[in-house]
Parts: structure tokens; sequence; C-alpha cells
């Protein structure tokens, strides 16, 4: 096999022979630590393994760029899932946070479409969307097929007669009665509640019984399905065994779906700023919506080139001049919990005498252990000044956010709050945090090459001439080196960065 050294792939599949045979998503590495692709599998094991077996020819099989890409892997991490549907979900979000090179599908804004019904109207109407409405409606999904969840919406309203048009209807409206129905009406797929034929009440109980079958496992109704559809063809009805066999395919697709709480995709739903911060004010019980608010995260690889990031939002928008970021001086090896003290104690210093104001919320990025040792970090600086000047001024309020099941630990709570995860304070508070994760991610990766370049030069490593010719010629940045590539000086530009590191 040509995709790299013998040692490496044979760390690579020692590694791999411990991968669980489930469904789930695997990202695979560079030297850097730096996410190439991401990729989704009903087998973890076999599926990676795939890419490191002898007999292997990823030049003919997945392309010239999937096998450069196999070269470079170092490393591969897994997230392991409970279906494979879970795992096209959580695959579909890597891939659009974090970009991989490699990946050319599922990079775009598309997302996964739901099935709405809307909760606030008085005949509830049913709509397959990809832009749901912020409240009012209940959601169903996402779902990975958009052709069978159609297909399944179209089947239902040959049951439940519900509408699926987006007129206005109220109930006391009286000139209903005047109006004329669709189409749906005369081929009984709608009880047509536009031209008032029938009562809100009845309505209202198709609706629930609707709801009550998205909501459970949809067995016994396939099951009669099924049963009919064996009956139409035992009597040669072929043309109603085929419809029936149809609409038992397209209910089938309902559970190719994941649940809209824990599969969140935060581009459908639009952030308003001043919404999120009122939410944000009762969560936090503040006496007005907070002005400004900073997060704080750590960037680090096995204890190397470990920095700190800050970030600043005003009115619930980025604000990059307040932006700050930390080459972490005082700690070694992998310490979290030391490095955020370190960060706050350097970043609020002279907010604690009074010198600058402390923000609104203070977000740091991690669960309740982080979130520790920024109040330790707190308390050491209030006790600091206090000897030295006098009275110190304590920070408004701090909080931290966990990945994953999105927990908000508040200081002086004995419990977290888990919001649902279109709420509008969750959503304002995953963006800060989001965007503290990116900048430091930044900074660590401008020091790691930064590291790479200076190695090169004092061991004395020279590009060859023929790069250097195409780079005076072209006048062109040269790409972003790989492991084993030459580094020239004009790479050295490349590695700054427009903001100086704060003190």
């Amino acid at each position: 096999m040509a995709n790299g050294s013998d040692a490496r792939v044979a760390r690579l599949r020692e590694k791999i022979a411990r991968f669980p045979k489930t469904p789930g998503v695997y990202l695979m590495k560079d030297c850097e630590g730096r996410v190439l692709y991401v990729g989704k599998a009903r087998d973890l094991r076999a599926r990676v393994s795939s890419y490191f077996q002898d007999s292997s020819d990823l030049l003919h099989t997945r392309g010239p760029e999937i096998a450069h890409m196999a070269a470079l892997v170092e490393d591969i991490d897994f997230l392991d899932c409970e279906t494979e549907v879970e795992a096209l979900l959580n695959e579909n979000r890597l891939i659009k946070d974090i970009q991989p090179a490699y990946n050319e599908r599922l990079k775009d804004d598309k997302t996964f479409p739901y099935l709405e019904i809307t909760t606030g109207d008085d005949f509830p109407g049913v709509f397959v969307t990809r832009k749901p409405r912020i409240k009012g409606s209940k959601l169903y999904g996402p779902f990975t097929n958009v052709a069978g969840l159609r297909d399944a919406v179209n089947a239902l309203q040959k049951v439940f007669k519900y509408r699926t048009c987006e007129l206005d209807i109220r109930a006391d409206d009286d000139k209903r009665r005047f109006f004329r129905p669709c189409l749906l009406h005369a081929i009984n797929q709608c009880t047509a509640p536009c031209a008032d034929l029938i009562d809100k009440d009845a309505y209202a109980e198709d609706i629930k019984r609707l709801r009550k079958l998205l909501n459970s496992k949809r067995s016994v109704l396939l099951r009669q399905m099924s049963r009919e559809m064996n009956a139409a063809a035992e009597s040669k009805c072929y043309e109603d065994a085929a419809v029936l066999r149809d609409r038992i395919k397209a209910i089938e697709s309902l559970s190719l779906s994941g649940d809209v709480d824990q599969d969140v995709q935060p581009e459908v739903f639009f952030i308003d700023p001043r919404e999120g911060l009122e939410k944000l004010q009762a969560l936090l019980e503040l006496p007005e919506p907070p002005r400004i608010v900073e997060g704080i995260d750590i960037a680090t690889l096995q204890g190397e080139e470990s920095v700190g990031s800050l970030v600043c939002f005003i009115d619930g928008k980025p604000f990059k001049n307040g932006y700050r970021r930390y080459k972490i001086r005082s700690v070694e090896g992998m310490d979290d919990y030391a490095m955020i003290r370190e960060v706050i104690v350097r970043r609020y210093k002279y907010a604690a005498i009074a010198e600058e104001l402390f923000p609104d919320v203070i977000l740091i990025d991690g669960g309740l252990g982080q979130l520790h040792a920024a109040l330790e970090a707190f308390e050491h600086l209030h006790r600091s000044v206090e000897v030295e000047r006098g009275e110190a001024v304590k920070p408004a309020m701090v909080i931290s956010l966990a990945k994953r099941e999105e927990l908000i630990y508040v200081q002086a709570r004995s419990k977290p709050v888990k919001l649902a995860r279109n709420n509008a304070a969750l959503r304002l508070l995953q963006q800060v945090r989001d965007e503290s994760h990116r900048f430091g991610q930044h900074y660590h990766h401008i020091l790691r090459r930064k590291r790479t370049f200076d190695e090169d030069v004092k061991a004395g490593r020279r590009p060859p001439k023929a790069a250097r010719k195409r780079s005076a010629a072209t006048g062109k940045k040269i790409s972003k080196p790989k492991k084993g590539d030459l580094l020239v000086e004009e790479d050295l530009s490349q590695l700054e960065s427009p903001v100086d590191e704060a003190p």
C-alpha cells in the first residue's frame, strides 16, 4: 500500500482494530490535529479500516483527493451513534462546523427538512419546511429523506384529512361558509375547514390523533396496513396492494429522523439579538438585559502551544476590537482549570481595581469544573486586591456552557439549566461560545505553525529551488504547508495574526 510509511499504517490499523462495530462518525486528522475529513459509517471498524488495507485502491475507488488525504492521516477519532440516521445527522453537523478540507458535500448552508404542525392556529396546518416558525408550532425531525417525508405527509393526509394550505383560517370568520374548497376536499383528502365544513373541536381531534401517531413507533398502524396489503394481493387487487405498499414505505420513512432538541441545526433558526438578551436577563435574574457578554475558551493539544481566547459581544453582536488572546505562561501540561485561572487573572486584573469595567456576563466554555476554576480565580483576584488596595470590584455574573448536552451552569445555583435548543438565550450563548472556540483555535494553529517554521530554520532545511522560483514569479503566497513540506521565508508572513497578544 502506498498511503504512507509502514509504521504509520501499522499504528493506525492497531487503533482501528479497537473501534466498535456500530454506526458512527469518524474524523481523520493530520500531524497537527487538524481534521482533514469527516465521514459516517454503518460499521465504524469496517469502514475506517477500508482506507488502510493492502488491497485498497483509493485512487480508482475514491478519487485522487481521498487518496492524497489518506497519505496525510496521522490520527483517527470516532463518535459512535445508536443509529445510522444519527450518524448522518452528526456527520452533517460536524462538516458544517469544521469545514474539513477534503469534504466536498454538506459544506454549504443546506439543511434537513422538518415536519411542522402549527399550534397557534384555530385549524392547525401540517407542512414540510426547511424554515420553521420561531414559535407557534410543533416540530418533528430533522428528516434525512425529504422525498420520503413528503410521501408520508401525503399518505397520512388521506387518513387524518388535515390541511396543508397557507390560508389564514379563523373559527370566528362567518364568511368561511361562502368559500369554495380546493381539490383536496373533492378527493376526500381534506375536511375543508376553509369552507366551514368541520368545526374547530372535530378538527382538533384529528390533529391530536396525528400527533399521537407521530410520537409513537407507528408499529400498530404499519401492521394493520400490511395485513390490508396482503389481503388485497390475495384478492388479486394488485393496484390497491401497490398503493398500500407505497404508503407503508412512506410511513416507515418517518423513522429516518433525528430529534429537534438534540440534532439542532443552528442555521435554520434566526436569532434576534434583542430577544436573546431579554431571555438571558430572565434566565440569570438580572435587573436589565445585559449589554456586554465576554466568552473565554482554552485551546491546546497535549499541553503544547496552549492559548486562551476572549471574545466580546455588545448588544448580541461580535465586537472585534474587544477580542483578546493569551499565550499560557504559567501552566505546563494538560490543566484546563489552571489555564482558565491564568486567563481570568490576566484579563480582569484592571477591572478588579476599577480601572476598567467588568462585562455584564462572563461565559466560560466548559462544565461545572471550568465554572469553579473561574470563580476561584475571581476570588483569588478579589483577595489580592483587598490586601493591596482595599475593597475590590466583583464581577456581575459568571456562567459556563457545557458542550453536547448544552447545560448552563450558573454561579450560586446547585443544578444546571437546560433550555430548549431553539431558545434565544441558549442560541446567543452558543454563538459566544463557538466564536471564542474559533478564535482560540486560530491562534493555537498560528503558534504551532510558527514553531514548525522555527524548527525547520534551526535545522537548516530550505525549500527546493523550483518552489522559490514559482513564488517569485507568481507573487502568490505559498499554501499552508503539509507534513514533509519545506518552508520558505514567505511562509512566515502567513503565520502572523492582526491581533496582538494581550498582556
